[in-house]
């Protein structure tokens, strides 16, 4: 997510807790919390799915591979 779109996630929020926001301000910050939730959460997938971990038996097992093709 752009750094653009996180300042104003921001300037929205000091706003509404200031002085209140209007209905169209309101939709955009709806859409802007949306938009930057899926983008954490897709950072996060990718960072798990490269995760490495050593089983009991010695293996090297990827987690994105053992639990990438889960169901989201």
């Amino acid at each position: 997510m752009k750094e653009e779109k996180i300042k104003r996630i921001n300037e929205l929020a000091r706003k509404s807790k200031a002085e209140g926001l209007t209905e169209a301000e309101k939709l955009e910050q709806a859409a802007l919390r949306r938009e930057f939730i899926e983008a954490f959460r897709s950072n996060l997938k990718q960072q798990l799915d490269n995760i490495d971990i050593q089983e009991k038996d010695g293996t090297i097992v990827n987690l994105g591979e053992k639990y990438g093709k889960r169901a989201n």
